[in-house]
């Protein structure tokens, strides 16, 4: 049972967080578990008119003029599960169990992100044994799926000068910057045509790849399903007269797209030089893939005939956009060659009746790098004769190095742990960025502990760093002024 790790009582928190369905847009009952929790500790709290839990605490005796510190985090999570996996994320619980170091959840994501930052702060408010000056949580809902909570936020809801997210996922790094994010819809018509009764279909299946965060695992360089279909279908169509039936992948546009099927005809004589230049195929991401995703599998399986494919102009509009569309690591920040500045994630494919749809995720944490790779895409639709439609556009968090609350961590940090830590600006879309801009007056930090793969069915958080974490967090409280 996980509720019986150190620090017990965030580990309990979290375990009890794991058995209420969370995801993005569905929070009510999480929302409800909190508002229960607050009520029984005696806490002052309110709902916004968006649905953000805003809580609020005295001061513990001896500290009333301390700095106002607001701990901040999402209630929501990410679904992602293995295919092959039954589990209703509206109503199963997840299952998380031990392995090593590691809590680890049973075929679906674990939720850590952010589930063990909303469960530290539930445990600093409910321990009237931590020292700390006046604090305030706001817990905030669907940051996973567009920050509808921490967009809806109003000037006037929050009283405190400091903010400390919870929503890094590396312990011993302080992140003081995020990019900003934007969404970007393309739209196309498709047309059809019959079947010849003679032709052959097969359904192919690209999967088992690692995926992740398309922000934070970006610059990992791992596959994107969607990529590598269309990359296929395109290898086989130079060789062979294959016709397109239909296309998915991808299921959340912050995740890099694990798996994606395809279906297309061709003519029977055509069978073996297909299954040929499949195997060929196969050997080349097992070369190209061999020390980033050393799992993909690539299966065929013949299917019974449909009753269309695609017109050969509709199938090479299909095909040439997708694989014209950028994808992955587009710039460094200069000056920083570990850090992504700009990226896109070409997240979500399908083909639907008449038409198409792609989803794709530009991040960026300078603006005007963001406009241009939105303006790039843009052309390439324009010139497959698509519709592009932008929205979701929001903010990054500009870093301020000369922060007294970073030099106080970073202090603290090392007094602790005897090193320094890494100070850091993430490739992905904290809610810093926009509370930043609705609070320009605060100071923020965000830190936490290690959670590795999140957003796929690999997410895993390291027990040791969850200790280490609370105690620094326990620290700053204290001594922050």
């Amino acid at each position: 049972m996980i509720g019986t790790l150190k620090p017990q009582q965030l580990w309990q928190y979290f375990e009890e967080l794991c058995r209420i369905p969370r995801i993005s847009k569905h929070e009510q009952r999480v929302r409800g578990y909190v508002e229960e929790f607050c009520r029984s500790h005696h806490l002052d709290y309110r709902i916004d008119q968006t649905g953000n839990i805003i809580i609020r605490k005295p001061a513990s005796p001896g500290y009333e003029s301390g700095s106002g510190v607001i701990l901040q985090a999402h209630l929501d999570m990410v679904p992602q599960k293995d295919s092959h996996v039954q589990h209703d994320f509206l109503h199963d619980p997840i299952q998380p169990y031990i392995d090593g170091e590691w809590v680890k959840a049973r075929s679906t994501t674990l939720g850590a992100d952010n589930g063990i930052g909303v469960a530290a702060i539930l445990a600093v408010m409910a321990d009237k044994t931590i020292a700390h000056g006046p604090l305030e949580a706001l817990l905030t809902i669907d940051e996973e799926t567009g920050m509808t909570g921490v967009f809806g936020l109003k000037s006037d809801a929050l009283n405190g000068t400091v903010l400390l997210n919870l929503d890094t996922e590396e312990e011993g790094e302080l992140c003081i910057g995020c990019a900003g994010g934007l969404n970007a819809t393309i739209r196309g018509d498709l047309k059809w045509q019959k079947v010849r009764s003679n032709l052959k279909t097969f359904s192919v299946k690209i999967c088992g790849l690692k995926g992740g965060h398309s922000g934070c695992d970006i610059h990992l360089g791992r596959a994107n399903a969607i990529k590598i279909m269309v990359r296929y279908l395109s290898y086989l169509w130079m060789k062979l007269p294959i016709r397109m039936v239909s296309l998915e992948g991808g299921t959340l546009r912050n995740a890099i797209p694990r798996e994606c099927t395809a279906v297309f005809a061709f003519s029977p004589r055509m069978e073996k030089k297909v299954l040929k230049e499949t195997d060929i195929f196969r050997d080349i991401l097992a070369t190209e893939y061999r020390d980033i995703d050393t799992d993909i599998i690539l299966t065929l399986n013949e299917i019974s005939l449909p009753e269309k494919i695609l017109t050969e102009f509709s199938q090479h509009q299909f095909i040439n956009l997708l694989y014209s569309l950028p994808n992955g690591v587009i710039r460094k920040i200069p000056g920083m060659p570990d850090v992504v500045e700009t990226s896109n994630n070409l997240a979500i494919a399908r083909i639907k009746n008449k038409s198409f749809e792609i989803h794709n995720l530009i991040r960026s944490s300078s603006a005007s790098a963001k406009a241009d790779l939105a303006q790039q895409i843009c052309s390439v639709c324009q010139l497959a004769n698509a519709r592009m439609k932008f929205h979701g556009d929001y903010p990054g968090w500009d870093p301020r190095f000369d922060s007294p609350l970073l030099q106080s961590m970073k202090t603290i940090y090392h007094d602790m742990f005897h090193k320094d830590p890494k100070v850091t600006v993430v490739h992905a879309g904290l809610e810093c960025g926009i509370i930043g801009s609705i609070y320009p007056h605060l100071q923020m930090v965000s830190f936490g502990p290690t959670i590795l793969y999140p957003h796929s069915p690999g997410e895993k958080v390291h027990i040791p760093s969850v200790e280490r974490f609370w105690n620094f967090l326990l620290a700053v409280l204290e001594k922050i002024k």
